[in-house]
């Protein structure tokens, strides 16, 4: 019995990486899958942000680095305008500055081109449904860096509730503004709130928060 929950429609994917033979390997993996269609590809900024707009997919698949910028300009990009697009970051890079970066872009994945195929298709349902997945290399990674805080306290009990709901926005890749709308606060209201969470996790990165809320969260 497969673990996966099949939709009455695929998951329509788009490939953005400036490697041909990358995403011929993508197709080739992908293909197979009922669940997901891919409905088409990119392999720079400009061509991915025109295709997404036209073609509307539910999750796009995306590189970094790209010949005329990077996957996150993308992903900033189309999320104005393409509001229900899931993005996934697909890199070979396990860095915690490009984690935070990718949750400051509004990503909703982020995992490594080492992933086999079964937890591959697996993330792109996991993301389409409305979760938000880390490799657990990047996790690991990250979680080191938490970890090298000397001892101090970093539990989500520390949070009041209000400051567990901004948490929970900002690890979904929510923007500072989307977490204002969603909770109806002001933006300088949810830059304080953050401020306060990343005091008292003693944490200074989002993909840090991020990476505790995720280990903690019930």
């Amino acid at each position: 019995m497969t673990t996966l929950s099949t939709p009455t429609a695929p998951i329509r994917l788009l490939l953005v990486d400036d490697s041909e033979v990358v995403r011929m390997g993508l197709r080739a993996l992908l293909g197979t899958d009922r669940t997901i269609q891919i409905v088409g590809e990119a392999g720079n900024v400009t061509t991915a942000i025109e295709t997404c707009v036209r073609l509307k997919p539910d999750v796009a698949l995306l590189d970094i680095r790209l010949p005329d910028g990077t996957g996150f300009d993308v992903c900033r990009a189309v999320l104005q305008t393409v509001t229900d697009l899931r993005v996934i970051i697909l890199t070979s890079v396990a860095d915690e500055t490009l984690v935070d970066e990718a949750i400051r872009a509004g990503a909703h994945g982020y995992l490594l081109k080492e992933i086999d195929g079964r937890g591959l298709v697996q993330a792109i349902h996991d993301v389409a449904q409305g979760k938000s997945i880390l490799d657990p290399a990047v996790t690991a990674r990250v979680m080191q860096l938490v970890k090298s805080g000397a001892g101090t306290e970093k539990s989500l009990a520390l949070l009041s509730p209000q400051e567990k709901r901004v948490l929970a926005l900002i690890s979904e890749g929510c923007t500072n503004k989307e977490v204002a709308a969603r909770l109806g606060l002001s933006d300088k209201t949810v830059k304080n709130y953050l401020s306060t969470v990343f005091e008292k996790l003693h944490v200074s990165r989002r993909a840090e928060a991020a990476v505790i809320y995720a280990q903690q969260k019930k």
